[in-house]
């Protein structure tokens, strides 16, 4: 197999004693935890990036292999760079001849075929790497795999993304035909992977779908997950120095979208949502939009916007432009309220926790998991996101509201502090080794 690795540091501390966190890990020094993630865009890389951090600054005992593509190298080296000095950590891409030929992700198909090749290189690696556990960050995608009996040389968790099958027992859940045919499908492929002997934990960023988990009788345990968000220190001016450079004006609230400009995040409902708010709504609001646009979609939601500014006395910005994980809280702080109008999204997204910390009220959709944790925390204001007129209605009020009197500042602070990148990683590597989560 050819491997190229890229190893940080000298080996002049491989002798060196290093700190156990747990007085009941059964780790050792020759202990090895593989990492196997081939996606180099979404939460992937900042998820590695707070594993290996965490390992680094812990000194945690052991080695920790991450397994990644060419690519991954390329566009994350100041992830590869928290490796640091610290010999027990290594990077290891996979050859570019094993890379080239993996199936893209553009159909249901192609996904499959890929899912079957992506665990054959698993395998490979858990394999030549001698990896005594490994970690499978998106695991929902390698299901099919298990469910048909693959198998590893070793034990393995991973981090399960996307369960609905508790949905029904939301708030004002409303199912359709296809959701009905959806859970069952889950159910059923889910209850024939936890039949895999090797399989240890399933992580899972849905602290509600816990109390569902008995129904599947099975000895793979599973582990509520924080959903990781690294929150650095930022001097106040360089918020209010982002402002000016934004050319926001001074007497606008500012509504912020943030990440991947798409239909999935509900850019086209916003936009047409907004067109129906009234004049003087529209005086006082900004829109600003932070993140690359989708280049099929590109035409069409310049489009929007440019009729919407012909038509409305709004300001609109847009900066297009990638922002590194250091840079994003900035944009958080300068919002009046954040805008997370996903299309019946299934999961967790950062975004809430970024609005939590930065104490700002959301208006996210009312569906799924993200409904329930804005509810539930008092996030602030959930609507159906599928419904323009519903949106306008949640960003009237937003704007017509004293926002201080919108959502619980204490629990929003509480849920931003359940979900910080330490304790992700405490979780995990802690579950992961002596079978038990640990709390920081």
């Amino acid at each position: 197999m050819s491997v190229r690795e890229v190893e940080r540091g000298s080996r002049a501390a491989r002798g060196a004693s290093r700190l156990v966190k747990s007085p009941n890990s059964n780790r050792s020094s020759e202990s090895r935890l593989m990492v196997f993630e081939l996606s180099v865009g979404g939460h992937y890389p900042g998820y590695i990036q707070h594993l290996v951090r965490y390992w680094r600054e812990r000194s945690l005992i052991g080695h920790l292999d991450v397994v990644v593509s060419p690519e991954f190298l390329e566009r994350h080296s100041d992830v590869v760079a928290e490796a640091g000095q610290d010999s027990s950590i290594r990077f290891v891409a996979i050859a570019p001849c094993e890379s080239s030929p993996l199936s893209p992700r553009s159909t249901g198909r192609s996904r499959l075929i890929r899912a079957f090749q992506e665990w054959k290189l698993l395998r490979q690696y858990a394999t030549d790497l001698k990896a005594d556990h490994c970690l499978i960050p998106y695991f929902d995608t390698r299901q099919f795999p298990l469910a048909l009996g693959a198998t590893l040389p070793c034990s393995f968790s991973g981090i399960y993304f996307r369960p609905t099958f508790h949905y029904p027992t939301f708030k004002n859940h409303q199912a359709s035909r296809h959701d009905w045919i959806q859970r069952s499908r889950e159910k059923l492929l889910i209850s024939r992977v936890l039949a895999n002997p090797q399989l240890q934990t399933l992580f899972c960023l849905d602290p509600f779908m816990l109390k569902h988990w008995e129904q599947f009788h099975s000895k793979v345990q599973a582990v509520y997950l924080p959903d990781p968000v690294q929150i650095y220190d930022q001097p106040l001016e360089v918020t209010d120095n982002l402002k000016v450079s934004l050319g926001i004006e001074p007497h606008r609230k500012v509504f912020l979208l943030f990440g991947a400009l798409d239909g999935r995040k509900g850019i086209h409902e916003l936009l047409k949502a907004t067109a129906l708010l009234s004049p003087q709504d529209c005086q006082q609001l900004c829109l600003l939009f932070v993140g690359p646009i989708d280049p099929p979609e590109k035409s069409q939601i310049d489009g929007q916007i440019e009729e919407l500014r012909r038509s409305l006395p709004i300001q609109i910005i847009g900066s297009h432009q990638f922002v590194i994980d250091r840079d994003i809280q900035p944009y958080f702080q300068l919002a009046d309220a954040v805008l997370a109008p996903y299309q019946r999204h299934v999961g967790m997204s950062a975004i809430l926790v970024r609005a939590a910390a930065a104490q700002k009220p959301v208006l996210a959709s009312n569906y799924g998991l993200m409904g329930e944790i804005t509810r539930h925390h008092q996030l602030g204001v959930a609507v159906d996101s599928t419904d323009p007129a519903s949106i306008a209605n949640g960003m009237s009020f937003l704007l017509q509201t004293p926002l201080e009197q919108v959502g619980d500042r204490q629990k929003m602070q509480t849920f931003a502090a359940q979900n910080s990148a330490q304790r992700f990683a405490n979780v995990i590597f802690e579950t992961i080794w002596t079978g038990q989560p640990q709390t920081l």
